[in-house]
């Protein structure tokens, strides 16, 4: 059956009428994919279709812009509020491609835990990124003996737009994220560690999304939260959108041609899970990631992190497992479409990235779901 783009009332009826006529509205808002009536997949979403609708999980990010040609960041994710180091969690890391800096992941393929926040940052940021996290990890009550500490830091390259040389993000932006970490709504689009990120040559950056099996299979919940920075050839809901708007890999050789970029992938979920099921589920990120259109190039990284915040048995068996990837698939999906979607046009190092234009998008999503 084909996917169906739907048109709810949450999308400016002034917007459509102007669609409909062919003429250009007032400057859209940025908006959420399914506040634009964009429904990814069949499952249904949690409360806030993020990745803190998994109970306990917490999201701070801080951004650096100077309006120039700074424009970077952290962004902190927080399995729960209290000493990881403490109460780790189950984790896991799979690997897509592996040209990136994944900061603490062999630990965590080792042992299966995960024992400090999760950071995402630029490239050249992550050795001062994990250093911070360090600091603030010894530094925590119940810690003042502790003598190894595993921060797991992650990264794409923002260096189109940002700085990057410069290594602008320190201990006081990596403390202001962790300590300013909240449940609740999550800030998406150019903010964080996607403040100066590119995406199928639009403008990237953080994006998240949920999804809620029901009771009969377990009624457990699954959040993602990306950072984008990749290339390929934007698909929405199987509408060819980056081939209508004439901008995708391969159309010539000069950039947004180039498919270069990697894509940072954090899976949470409240079910029962170990960690060899833990990396299963990371694995099928990949397939939510190239439904999108993701070109996976050599110079791609393309990592997922994987964890639950429970601690009990029984554990999730082998057998009921396959609704939890599919909420995977779908919530990263999602959630990519959500940091295009939420970013805005920025401009830095002398270059203009402009976001994904909304009017044109759902104009070519509507016609392709009416062939």
């Amino acid at each position: 059956m084909p996917r169906r783009f739907l048109l709810t009332s949450l999308f400016s009826l002034a917007a459509l009428a102007a669609l409909l006529v062919g003429q250009t509205a007032a400057p859209v808002p940025r908006a959420r994919a399914r506040a634009l009536g964009i429904k990814v997949g069949i499952l249904p979403v949690g409360p806030l279709n993020a990745i803190t609708d998994v109970t306990g999980v917490e999201v701070g990010q801080t951004t650096l812009d100077d309006g120039k040609d700074i424009h970077t960041g952290v962004t902190a994710i927080l399995p729960h509020a209290g000493n990881m180091f403490r109460d780790k969690v189950a984790g896991a890391v799979f690997v897509g491609n592996a040209f990136g800096k994944l900061m603490g992941s062999t630990q965590v393929e080792e042992l299966g835990e995960i024992e400090t926040p999760i950071l995402l940052t630029s490239t050249l940021n992550v050795p001062r990124v994990g250093d911070a996290l360090i600091s603030y990890m010894l530094a925590l009550p119940g810690n003042e003996k502790v003598q190894s500490i595993n921060p797991l830091v992650g990264e794409t390259n923002d260096g189109g737009l940002n700085d990057i040389r410069g290594r602008h993000v320190g201990e006081k932006e990596v403390v202001a994220a962790i300590e300013g970490a909240h449940g609740g709504p999550v800030e998406e689009g150019a903010v964080g560690a996607g403040a100066g990120t590119i995406a199928f040559g639009w403008k990237g950056g953080i994006g998240t999304s949920s999804r809620r099996l029901p009771e009969k299979l377990g009624g457990y919940t699954i959040g993602v939260l990306v950072q984008t920075n990749f290339g390929g050839i934007l698909s929405i809901n199987g509408a060819p959108v980056g081939i209508e708007l004439g901008q995708y890999y391969l159309k010539s050789a000069l950039p947004p041609s180039n498919p270069d970029g990697s894509c940072m992938i954090v899976i949470a979920t409240d079910a029962p899970v170990d960690s060899r099921n833990l990396q299963r589920r990371a694995a099928r990120a990949m397939m939510g990631l190239a439904r999108t259109g993701s070109a996976g190039s050599n110079g791609s990284g393309d990592y997922a992190i994987a964890f639950s915040t429970v601690h009990e048995t029984p554990l999730v068996t082998n057998d009921a497992m396959s609704p939890l990837f599919l909420a995977v698939i779908e919530a990263t999906e999602e959630a990519i479409y959500n940091s295009l979607f939420m970013a805005t046009t920025t401009t830095g190092r002398g270059r203009t990235v402009q976001a994904l234009p909304i009017p044109e998008t759902l104009a070519i999503i509507r016609r392709s779901a009416q062939k």
